[in-house]
């Protein structure tokens, strides 16, 4: 009997409460679903993940960085963000990786506007989305989803989210994301409205202005232009390779 009156039927000397230990019961029964359900990949020397987006990986030296967090950021309303992410998520061909393989893909939509519509169900049946409304939502899933380590994509899209919400992110939570893809090996892609992520070793902005006759044109998708803001990949390449 507690002091107040009340019940307590927790076992004696026990000091994790009931919800604390169904919440951890929960989050190890979710891990163990993904791990079924996207096994963990084999682990590669290789510091870049190809996306077989020639027009990316050329400007960004060949690959998105694994161990990283790089920044996509997207200022324009109409820059094409939306439609990368939907390629990134297809099956690419490319010549270094001439065999189309489907990739596991993590989609943290932030402002639950993602669609999926255009894909086939042969990628959907790769892609794990997580559906947020709240930035601290899609943060909490990230860090999640890192911790698991079962995907070498993980993008998380907070374009749409408010500027005043992507303003309360502290700078240490893109800190500690970026501590959990360093030893998995997997590729962080963090898309924004304006630069933010401190943490971020690579930041590209999308540099474009589209328009319906854009999407009109054959192969869209390849006009798209970046340029790199930062980058701070010389040092974290030659760790990565060190311990592979």
């Amino acid at each position: 009997m507690a002091a107040s009156g009340k019940i307590d039927d927790s076992p004696s000397g026990s000091s994790p409460s009931r919800a604390a230990r169904l919440r951890r019961s929960a989050v190890v029964d979710l891990r163990n679903l993904l791990a079924e359900r996207f096994p963990h990949p084999p682990a590669s020397a290789e510091t870049r993940l190809i996306t077989g987006l020639s027009f990316l990986d050329q400007t960004i030296g060949g690959g998105l960085p694994k161990g990283a967090i790089t920044e996509l950021i997207s200022p324009q309303v109409s820059a094409g963000s939306a439609s990368l992410i939907h390629a990134l998520i297809q099956p690419q061909r490319s010549a270094v990786v001439p065999v189309v393989v489907p990739r596991p893909v993590a989609l943290i939509d932030g402002r639950d506007s993602f669609d999926p519509q255009p894909l086939g169900n042969a990628c959907l049946r790769h892609l794990l989305w997580v559906r947020c409304n709240k930035v601290f939502e899609a943060i909490k899933a990230a860090d999640l989803l890192l911790r698991d380590g079962n995907f070498p994509l993980v993008i998380v899209d907070l374009v749409l989210n408010p500027p005043e919400e992507l303003r309360k992110i502290p700078q240490t939570s893109w800190y500690r994301l970026q501590r959990l893809v360093e030893p998995i090996s997997a590729v962080c892609l963090v898309l924004t409205r304006q630069s933010m992520v401190g943490s971020a070793q690579l930041k590209i902005v999308l540099e474009n202005f589209w328009t319906l006759e854009t999407f009109e044109k054959d192969n869209a998708i390849s006009r798209l232009r970046f340029r790199i803001q930062r980058s701070h990949l010389s040092c974290l390449e030659s760790a990565i390779a060190g311990v592979s």
